[in-house]
């Protein structure tokens, strides 16, 4: 669930620099953000609605990603040599990449916040002292020393704009890097939404963390049946789930919200209940850590169960080698891919973002996109609802170029061990 691309930020040659965006720009909320959301009169019930979602969405939003980069890298068959360009969202994903030693990782957003999300996880892979530091603190809930080590070994080698996001003060007097001391993963508006659905549950007498007690998937299902499916049946929350504001915790605008909607029954409260299903019975705990995030709050202790791929020892020495190829822009994604040379770039991943986008959009997206995609490049994005949002809405001379994988691409999406969305969707470039 990713960050659209509204305008663009300031263009240095065919890259955007590491200190690219002013500190006015950072702070600006729901402005830069609304640009890509607003498809409604602002006085309009729709506008409005667009309005508070772009307020909301101007500041951390996802602390985690919520899309599997195991599905994404079997997808893309990512490998040595590739030059990948992806939306950076809470960066779980770019740091994963980094095990498969592309040649160059361009990760773009809009929103402020993720983008000093992502430079302080790079910083951190690079100076903190260990792979036990690193999971100390973006793995570990209640370590209280975290905002130590960053005042330590992180915050001398940041960028000044994304040094004084962590260090901004709230209206409490605290540092806003000292959400690492407590539970990081808590906050945010994905967080805050999780939050909001555990005291739901509870409010009708359903604990979620309940399913941790799970010893199989049988014990899975049964805890689902029985305990949570019975919720979405309650007339107070099919009622909430029917207000498009419902869902803007978890990154949705009201366009995405239509699109998610025809996947159920006409019902939001349906919608999500399918979505919860396939998180909570379709994957061993012990190999998902998203249903670890979304059940426990928490993710779970090394060698507990399977952790983010940048959290595993096993994969520290890799990451730590390639940190060096990512490039973090706080720019328009189809402005930057503009920068580009023609057949420079063999990866796209546009997580979600093309469900915000208009026709024109989208049309535009994917002329560059095609322009510069190497032959072969590959393209993965997930939608809402279950069908490929392209054919009818992107001139066919685009779409002429590419192959949409239909069977690898309802395999990955059965096999997305985040479960949110209703389609995963695999194009691959054709010879000319």
């Amino acid at each position: 669930m990713p960050l659209s691309y509204p305008l663009a930020a300031k263009q240095m040659g065919n890259h955007f620099a590491m200190t690219d965006v002013s500190s006015d720009l950072v702070f600006r909320r729901g402005k830069e953000v609304g640009k890509a959301v607003y498809q409604n009169r602002p006085l309009s019930q729709a506008g409005l609605s667009e309005r508070l979602f772009a307020l909301l969405f101007s500041g951390l939003v996802y602390p985690q990603i919520w899309e599997d980069p195991e599905v994404d890298m079997e997808a893309m068959q990512l490998g040595q040599g590739h030059r990948l360009v992806t939306i950076a969202s809470g960066g779980c994903n770019i740091l994963a990449y980094l095990t498969r030693s592309p040649e160059r990782v361009d990760a773009v957003d809009l929103n402020a916040a993720h983008i000093a999300l992502n430079r302080m996880k790079l910083e951190a892979v690079r100076h903190l002292p260990s792979q036990s530091d690193l999971f100390r603190f973006f793995g570990a809930a209640d370590t209280n020393h975290n905002s130590q080590a960053y005042d330590r070994f992180i915050a001398p080698h940041l960028d000044p704009v994304s040094r004084h996001y962590w260090e901004r003060r709230s209206w409490r007097g605290r540092r806003r890097i000292t959400v690492f001391d407590r539970n990081f993963y808590q906050t945010g508006l994905l967080g805050l939404f999780i939050a909001m659905g555990h005291r739901i549950a509870k409010f009708f007498g359903v604990d979620p963390a309940g399913i941790m007690a799970s010893k199989s998937l049988a014990d899975q299902r049964r805890f689902f049946n029985e305990e949570l499916a019975p919720v979405f049946d309650k007339k107070l929350l099919r009622w909430a789930t029917s207000r498009k504001a419902s869902l803007f915790g978890l990154g949705i605008p009201p366009a995405q919200y239509d699109s998610l909607i025809t996947s159920g029954d006409g019902s939001m409260a349906s919608v999500l209940k399918a979505r919860l299903e396939k998180l909570a019975c379709d994957f061993p705990l012990k190999n998902n850590y998203f249903a670890w995030q979304a059940f426990a709050r928490r993710y779970p202790n090394p060698g507990e169960a399977a952790l983010p791929a940048y959290l595993e020892e096993a994969n520290y020495k890799a990451i730590r080698n390639n940190v060096d190829r990512v490039g973090i822009h706080h720019a328009n994604l189809i402005e930057f891919l503009a920068g580009k040379d023609a057949g420079t770039v063999d990866r796209f991943v546009l997580l979600d973002a093309q469900d915000w986008m208009t026709d024109d959009q989208l049309n535009a997206l994917w002329s560059e996109i095609t322009r510069t995609a190497s032959v072969g490049a590959r393209v993965i994005f997930r939608t809402a609802a279950e069908p490929s949002l392209l054919p009818g809405r992107v001139s066919i001379s685009l779409l002429d170029q590419w192959t949409y994988e239909d069977e690898a691409s309802r395999d990955c999406s059965a096999r997305d061990r985040s479960a949110i969305y209703g389609g995963f969707h695999l194009y691959v470039k054709r010879a000319a």
